[in-house]
Protein backbone atom coordinates (compact mmCIF):
# COMPACT_ATOMS: atom_id res chain seq x y z
CA UNK A 1 0.00 0.00 0.00
CA UNK A 2 1.12 3.15 -0.81
CA UNK A 3 0.77 5.38 2.41
CA UNK A 4 -0.26 8.94 1.90
CA UNK A 5 1.36 12.19 3.68
CA UNK A 6 -0.44 14.17 6.22
CA UNK A 7 -3.03 17.08 4.42
CA UNK A 8 -1.33 19.44 2.53
CA UNK A 9 -2.71 23.34 2.82
CA UNK A 10 -5.17 24.21 0.03
CA UNK A 11 -2.99 25.50 -3.26
CA UNK A 12 -1.95 24.45 -6.72
CA UNK A 13 -2.54 20.96 -5.33
CA UNK A 14 -6.20 21.16 -4.45
CA UNK A 15 -6.46 23.01 -7.81
CA UNK A 16 -5.53 19.82 -9.64
CA UNK A 17 -7.30 17.87 -7.43
CA UNK A 18 -10.75 19.58 -8.15
CA UNK A 19 -10.28 19.11 -12.26
CA UNK A 20 -10.06 15.81 -11.74
CA UNK A 21 -12.95 15.01 -9.35
CA UNK A 22 -15.08 17.19 -12.32
CA UNK A 23 -13.45 14.62 -14.96
CA UNK A 24 -14.64 12.15 -12.69
CA UNK A 25 -17.89 13.26 -12.20
CA UNK A 26 -18.48 13.76 -16.21
CA UNK A 27 -17.55 10.01 -16.03
CA UNK A 28 -20.83 9.77 -14.26
CA UNK A 29 -23.45 12.56 -15.95
CA UNK A 30 -26.64 10.85 -15.66
CA UNK A 31 -26.70 8.32 -13.33
CA UNK A 32 -27.90 8.42 -9.46
CA UNK A 33 -24.33 8.12 -7.82
CA UNK A 34 -24.68 10.71 -5.47
CA UNK A 35 -28.06 9.34 -4.40
CA UNK A 36 -27.83 9.55 -0.09
CA UNK A 37 -29.57 6.08 0.09
CA UNK A 38 -27.34 3.62 -0.17
CA UNK A 39 -25.65 0.81 2.20
CA UNK A 40 -22.62 0.92 3.22
CA UNK A 41 -19.93 -1.51 4.75
CA UNK A 42 -16.76 -2.92 5.47
CA UNK A 43 -16.04 -6.28 4.36
CA UNK A 44 -13.22 -8.03 6.13
CA UNK A 45 -12.36 -11.67 4.68
CA UNK A 46 -10.04 -14.06 6.47
CA UNK A 47 -8.47 -16.05 3.97
CA UNK A 48 -6.31 -19.41 4.40
CA UNK A 49 -3.19 -17.39 5.20
CA UNK A 50 -5.40 -14.13 4.92
CA UNK A 51 -7.81 -11.32 5.74
CA UNK A 52 -9.61 -9.05 3.13
CA UNK A 53 -11.77 -6.12 3.54
CA UNK A 54 -14.32 -4.80 1.40
CA UNK A 55 -17.52 -2.40 1.54
CA UNK A 56 -20.71 -3.72 -0.21
CA UNK A 57 -24.53 -2.36 -0.78
CA UNK A 58 -26.50 -4.33 -1.97
CA UNK A 59 -29.59 -5.09 -4.18
CA UNK A 60 -31.86 -7.79 -4.26
CA UNK A 61 -34.86 -10.24 -1.72
CA UNK A 62 -36.51 -13.22 -2.53
CA UNK A 63 -39.78 -14.67 -0.81
CA UNK A 64 -37.31 -17.06 0.72
CA UNK A 65 -36.60 -15.42 3.67
CA UNK A 66 -37.73 -16.88 6.51
CA UNK A 67 -36.21 -15.31 9.56
CA UNK A 68 -34.85 -12.49 11.06
CA UNK A 69 -31.87 -12.88 12.84
CA UNK A 70 -30.59 -10.18 13.91
CA UNK A 71 -32.75 -6.50 13.65
CA UNK A 72 -31.08 -3.18 13.73
CA UNK A 73 -32.52 -2.37 17.13
CA UNK A 74 -30.66 -5.56 18.64
CA UNK A 75 -27.90 -5.34 20.83
CA UNK A 76 -25.47 -8.46 20.40
CA UNK A 77 -22.24 -7.90 22.78
CA UNK A 78 -20.23 -8.48 24.45
CA UNK A 79 -20.34 -12.29 23.03
CA UNK A 80 -21.16 -12.47 19.41
CA UNK A 81 -23.99 -14.34 18.30
CA UNK A 82 -23.27 -17.46 16.67
CA UNK A 83 -24.80 -20.46 14.80
CA UNK A 84 -23.08 -23.39 13.73
CA UNK A 85 -22.65 -25.12 10.37
CA UNK A 86 -21.54 -28.14 9.29
CA UNK A 87 -17.84 -27.85 7.38
CA UNK A 88 -18.50 -28.51 3.65
CA UNK A 89 -16.26 -31.50 1.89
CA UNK A 90 -15.46 -28.94 -0.49
CA UNK A 91 -12.62 -27.63 1.23
CA UNK A 92 -11.22 -31.19 0.37
CA UNK A 93 -10.75 -29.37 -3.14
CA UNK A 94 -8.47 -26.44 -1.93
CA UNK A 95 -4.74 -26.63 -0.42
CA UNK A 96 -5.69 -26.40 3.72
CA UNK A 97 -3.44 -24.03 5.98
CA UNK A 98 -3.31 -25.74 9.50
CA UNK A 99 -4.32 -23.22 12.25
CA UNK A 100 -6.35 -21.30 9.78
CA UNK A 101 -8.53 -23.66 7.30
CA UNK A 102 -11.85 -23.99 9.23
CA UNK A 103 -12.37 -26.92 11.57
CA UNK A 104 -15.04 -25.17 12.90
CA UNK A 105 -17.90 -23.49 10.40
CA UNK A 106 -20.99 -21.14 10.78
CA UNK A 107 -22.24 -17.86 10.89
CA UNK A 108 -21.78 -15.02 13.77
CA UNK A 109 -22.82 -11.40 14.33
CA UNK A 110 -21.33 -8.75 16.89
CA UNK A 111 -21.57 -5.39 17.55
CA UNK A 112 -18.45 -5.35 19.72
CA UNK A 113 -15.81 -4.63 16.94
CA UNK A 114 -16.12 -0.73 16.92
CA UNK A 115 -17.96 2.24 18.38
CA UNK A 116 -20.28 4.49 16.29
CA UNK A 117 -18.10 7.34 16.10
CA UNK A 118 -15.33 5.19 14.82
CA UNK A 119 -17.75 3.86 12.27
CA UNK A 120 -18.38 7.50 11.38
CA UNK A 121 -14.70 7.75 10.22
CA UNK A 122 -14.42 5.20 8.41
CA UNK A 123 -17.84 6.15 6.41
CA UNK A 124 -16.10 9.54 6.01
CA UNK A 125 -12.61 8.08 4.47
CA UNK A 126 -14.58 6.05 2.39
CA UNK A 127 -17.05 8.68 1.24
CA UNK A 128 -13.96 10.94 0.36
CA UNK A 129 -12.30 8.90 -1.45
CA UNK A 130 -15.33 7.32 -3.51
CA UNK A 131 -15.92 11.35 -4.07
CA UNK A 132 -13.07 11.58 -6.45
CA UNK A 133 -15.23 9.05 -9.06
CA UNK A 134 -17.78 6.27 -8.83
CA UNK A 135 -18.99 4.37 -10.94
CA UNK A 136 -21.93 4.81 -13.52
CA UNK A 137 -23.79 1.92 -11.98
CA UNK A 138 -25.06 1.44 -8.76
CA UNK A 139 -21.83 -0.56 -7.02
CA UNK A 140 -18.83 1.60 -6.54
CA UNK A 141 -15.67 0.51 -4.70
CA UNK A 142 -12.10 1.91 -3.59
CA UNK A 143 -9.38 -0.53 -2.76
CA UNK A 144 -6.94 1.13 -0.09
CA UNK A 145 -4.66 -1.44 -0.79
CA UNK A 146 -4.54 -2.33 -4.56
CA UNK A 147 -5.43 1.20 -4.99
CA UNK A 148 -8.57 0.66 -7.40
CA UNK A 149 -11.38 2.92 -7.95
CA UNK A 150 -14.69 3.02 -9.77
CA UNK A 151 -14.71 5.86 -12.27
CA UNK A 152 -17.62 5.27 -15.00
CA UNK A 153 -17.28 1.94 -16.41
CA UNK A 154 -13.75 1.11 -15.53
CA UNK A 155 -11.57 1.62 -12.64
CA UNK A 156 -8.67 3.62 -11.96
CA UNK A 157 -5.60 3.85 -9.11
CA UNK A 158 -6.40 6.28 -7.05
CA UNK A 159 -2.40 6.64 -6.26
CA UNK A 160 -1.47 6.41 -10.15
CA UNK A 161 -4.23 8.57 -11.27
CA UNK A 162 -4.38 11.36 -8.20
CA UNK A 163 -0.20 10.88 -7.27
CA UNK A 164 0.69 13.00 -4.00
CA UNK A 165 -2.84 14.63 -4.12
CA UNK A 166 -4.05 11.42 -2.62
CA UNK A 167 -2.72 13.39 0.44
CA UNK A 168 -5.18 15.63 0.67
CA UNK A 169 -7.71 13.09 0.96
CA UNK A 170 -6.70 10.63 3.02
CA UNK A 171 -4.12 11.02 6.30
CA UNK A 172 -2.33 8.49 8.58
CA UNK A 173 -5.07 9.04 11.28
CA UNK A 174 -7.04 7.33 8.68
CA UNK A 175 -5.25 4.42 7.76
CA UNK A 176 -3.79 3.59 11.46
CA UNK A 177 -7.69 3.35 12.21
CA UNK A 178 -8.35 1.25 9.14
CA UNK A 179 -5.59 -1.04 10.11
CA UNK A 180 -7.00 -1.36 14.13
CA UNK A 181 -9.83 -2.22 12.87
CA UNK A 182 -8.79 -4.87 10.41
CA UNK A 183 -7.20 -6.05 13.82
CA UNK A 184 -9.93 -6.57 15.54
CA UNK A 185 -11.96 -7.70 13.68
CA UNK A 186 -9.04 -10.94 12.59
CA UNK A 187 -8.73 -11.46 16.61
CA UNK A 188 -12.87 -11.93 16.82
CA UNK A 189 -12.89 -14.20 13.94
CA UNK A 190 -9.58 -16.29 15.51
CA UNK A 191 -11.50 -16.48 18.70
CA UNK A 192 -15.09 -17.32 17.22
CA UNK A 193 -13.81 -20.09 15.14
CA UNK A 194 -10.40 -21.46 17.68
CA UNK A 195 -7.77 -20.27 15.14
CA UNK A 196 -4.54 -18.64 15.45
CA UNK A 197 -4.70 -15.23 15.17
CA UNK A 198 -0.66 -15.04 13.69
CA UNK A 199 -1.68 -17.35 11.00
CA UNK A 200 -4.00 -15.08 9.11
CA UNK A 201 -3.11 -12.46 7.08
CA UNK A 202 -5.06 -9.86 4.94
CA UNK A 203 -5.40 -10.94 0.98
CA UNK A 204 -7.08 -8.71 -2.04
CA UNK A 205 -9.27 -8.06 -2.92
CA UNK A 206 -9.36 -5.48 -0.29
CA UNK A 207 -12.13 -2.44 -0.72
CA UNK A 208 -14.87 -0.41 0.37
CA UNK A 209 -17.97 -0.78 -1.79
CA UNK A 210 -21.11 1.23 -2.41
CA UNK A 211 -24.41 0.38 -3.49
CA UNK A 212 -27.17 2.53 -4.36
CA UNK A 213 -30.50 1.79 -6.61
CA UNK A 214 -28.67 3.04 -10.21
CA UNK A 215 -29.46 0.14 -12.71
CA UNK A 216 -26.22 -1.99 -13.31
CA UNK A 217 -24.48 -0.53 -16.17
CA UNK A 218 -21.78 -3.40 -16.31
CA UNK A 219 -21.54 -6.82 -14.24
CA UNK A 220 -19.65 -5.12 -11.75
CA UNK A 221 -23.09 -3.64 -10.54
CA UNK A 222 -24.77 -6.77 -10.28
CA UNK A 223 -23.90 -7.17 -6.67
CA UNK A 224 -27.29 -9.04 -5.82
CA UNK A 225 -26.42 -12.25 -6.89
CA UNK A 226 -26.57 -14.98 -4.22
CA UNK A 227 -22.63 -16.79 -4.31
CA UNK A 228 -19.96 -18.24 -2.23
CA UNK A 229 -16.80 -16.55 -1.20
CA UNK A 230 -14.41 -19.40 -1.35
CA UNK A 231 -15.61 -20.32 -5.17
CA UNK A 232 -15.27 -16.47 -5.86
CA UNK A 233 -11.53 -16.02 -4.64
CA UNK A 234 -10.08 -20.00 -3.82
CA UNK A 235 -8.40 -18.32 -1.04
CA UNK A 236 -11.15 -16.88 1.20
CA UNK A 237 -11.87 -18.93 4.34
CA UNK A 238 -14.07 -16.48 6.62
CA UNK A 239 -15.18 -13.03 5.74
CA UNK A 240 -16.37 -10.22 7.85
CA UNK A 241 -18.67 -7.57 6.94
CA UNK A 242 -18.78 -4.34 9.02
CA UNK A 243 -21.63 -2.44 8.36
CA UNK A 244 -21.39 1.44 8.37
CA UNK A 245 -24.50 2.83 7.46
CA UNK A 246 -28.28 1.67 8.83
CA UNK A 247 -31.08 -0.25 7.81
CA UNK A 248 -34.04 2.05 7.94
CA UNK A 249 -32.76 5.38 7.91
CA UNK A 250 -29.65 5.73 5.75
CA UNK A 251 -31.29 3.22 2.88
CA UNK A 252 -34.03 0.89 2.58
CA UNK A 253 -33.77 -3.00 1.09
CA UNK A 254 -30.17 -3.91 1.59
CA UNK A 255 -30.34 -6.31 4.44
CA UNK A 256 -27.86 -9.19 4.85
CA UNK A 257 -28.93 -12.67 4.07
CA UNK A 258 -27.36 -15.95 5.43
CA UNK A 259 -28.31 -18.89 2.69
CA UNK A 260 -28.97 -22.13 3.89
CA UNK A 261 -31.08 -25.04 2.46
CA UNK A 262 -33.11 -25.26 5.52
CA UNK A 263 -34.08 -21.57 5.12
CA UNK A 264 -32.32 -18.17 5.22
CA UNK A 265 -31.73 -15.73 7.89
CA UNK A 266 -31.29 -12.00 7.83
CA UNK A 267 -29.68 -9.12 9.21
CA UNK A 268 -30.72 -5.56 9.17
CA UNK A 269 -27.31 -3.93 9.36
CA UNK A 270 -26.55 -1.13 11.48
CA UNK A 271 -23.58 1.21 11.81
CA UNK A 272 -21.15 -0.91 13.73
CA UNK A 273 -22.93 -4.23 13.77
CA UNK A 274 -20.62 -7.03 12.26
CA UNK A 275 -20.80 -10.18 10.82
CA UNK A 276 -18.50 -12.98 10.31
CA UNK A 277 -19.04 -16.26 8.90
CA UNK A 278 -16.87 -19.18 7.00
CA UNK A 279 -16.33 -19.19 3.43
CA UNK A 280 -15.90 -22.36 2.02
CA UNK A 281 -18.39 -23.93 -0.75
CA UNK A 282 -21.88 -25.19 0.31
CA UNK A 283 -22.46 -23.86 3.99
CA UNK A 284 -21.50 -20.14 3.13
CA UNK A 285 -23.84 -18.89 0.35
CA UNK A 286 -25.01 -15.16 0.71
CA UNK A 287 -26.57 -12.41 -0.68
CA UNK A 288 -28.20 -9.07 -0.25
CA UNK A 289 -31.22 -7.53 -0.50
CA UNK A 290 -32.20 -4.61 -3.10
CA UNK A 291 -31.24 -1.29 -2.00
CA UNK A 292 -33.66 1.14 -2.95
Amino acid sequence: MVLPRQRNAKGSTATEIEKKIKRGNALRQGSAWRSSRGLLALLLVVLSVSVVAAWLYVISLDSDITETLVSKRELVSPQPRVYSVQCSEDYENYKRYPGCTPQKCGRAVTDSVVTREEAQVLRRLAERGLALAGSEGGASILDLHSGALSMGKQFVNIYRYFGDQVGDVFTQEDFQLYRNVRERIQAVIAETFDLDPTLMYLTKPTFFSRINSTDAKTQHDEYWHPHIDKVTYGSFDYTSLLYLSDYGSDFTGGRFIFMDQNGNRTVEPRADASLTQSVSNSEASWATDSVL
